[in-house]
């Protein structure tokens, strides 16, 4: 039991030092040596643990899909549960996008994706779930939504959780929550347009 459980530390701290590695220096950038000190491990363990650095950065991407996953369904539920609206909802989503703090490794973790079919897997497994949410939440906002309209709406939605995720480089001129909340207003406005 104790070798399980030094194994799960030792997993998530190399998860950890990862993440702040790849983040500031960049995945191909960082050494495997690198990565053992700053997580206080062997090299050894990391390969006991991980087959190599693409295998860390599938874990990254899968703790965080498993954490988005869990945020959109406790939207939903409290979206059915009447303790949101759908404008509320769209707005917590949006804020939640740009509370991630790992917008350099998220752009490191895209690229890798073009080039690593694992990570491109789960990306694209990621945003499966996230469609599905996605086509609900704008049926809630417009129930009239079918087919090709509808398959917009997830495709617009999808790319603003993409783009309120990745602000910071564009110099906005409006805080996360009043643009989340901006967002929202627009995003539920332009939905019930659709006819």
């Amino acid at each position: 039991m104790v070798a399980v459980q030094h194994e799960k530390g030792g997993r998530a701290r190399i998860m950890d030092a990862a993440r702040a590695l790849f983040g500031s220096n960049g995945f191909h950038q960082t050494s495997m040596a690198q990565l053992a000190t700053s997580a206080q491990v062997s090299v050894g363990q990391i390969y006991r643990l991980f087959k190599g650095k693409e295998d860390v950065i599938e874990a990254l991407v899968q703790a965080d899909a498993d954490a988005w996953t869990v945020t959109m369904q406790a939207l939903r539920k409290q979206l059915d549960a009447g303790a949101l609206t759908i404008e509320q909802t769209f707005e917590q989503m949006l804020l939640h996008t740009t509370e991630e703090k790992d917008e350099a490794l998220s752009f490191d973790i895209l690229a890798e994706a073009f080039r690593n079919d694992a990570v491109r897997q789960t990306i694209g497994e990621l945003c499966a779930g996230f469609r599905t949410t996605l086509r609900e939440f704008a049926c809630v906002a417009n129930r009239d939504l079918t087919g090709e309209a509808l398959d917009a709406a997830e495709e617009m939605l999808l790319a603003c959780m993409f783009g309120f995720g990745h602000r910071s480089l564009s110099r906005p001129r409006l805080s996360a929550p009043v643009a989340a909340h901006r967002a929202a207003q627009m995003i539920v406005a332009g939905l019930k347009a659709v006819r």
